[in-house]
């Protein structure tokens, strides 16, 4: 499980230095085989391979009558890239990727359960922004307030 953020440099040939804390897990549990693809929101999605597999077999199985699963077939398997975390725990974002997301040198790697997503640091601290105006003026209840946090 991955959750938690930081915020990453990518030095200049466009690798990203995973955190430590998850790195042992990567490199033991999925011999640093990793997946990364974009996501409409503007992101990048980084999957442990074996994760990326068992969506992209639902994935290519949608049927894909409408044009909305066609879109997202073609973008989401069509960027996938395989990477493999190096020795020092960094991964390659070729440049398509980084171009995707308009990733620079400081960048958000994001925690989201069985993925990382990974934004532009400024986009990703006005989204954050963004959150907390929309929570605060919000009149309809959202099914995530019965939660206790």
């Amino acid at each position: 499980m991955f959750r938690g953020g930081s915020t990453v440099k990518l030095d200049a040939k466009g690798r990203l230095a995973l955190p430590t804390r998850y790195r042992g897990e990567i490199g033991e549990r999925y011999e640093g085989r990793l997946v990364v693809t974009v996501h409409d929101d503007g992101c990048l999605l980084l999957y442990p391979q074996p994760e990326w597999e068992q969506i992209e077999h639902r994935l290519i199985n949608t049927p894909n009558l409408d044009r909305r699963t066609r879109d997202m077939q073609r973008m989401l398997v069509g960027y996938a890239t395989e990477v493999e975390m190096d020795g020092n725990g960094r991964i390659l974002l070729t440049p398509r990727l980084r171009d995707f997301a308009e990733l620079d040198k400081a960048v958000a790697l994001v925690g989201v359960g069985k993925k990382f997503e990974i934004w532009n640091d400024e986009t990703w601290m006005n989204i954050g922004s963004s959150w907390k105006g929309r929570a605060e003026d919000s009149d309809k209840p959202s099914p995530l307030e019965s939660l206790t946090l």
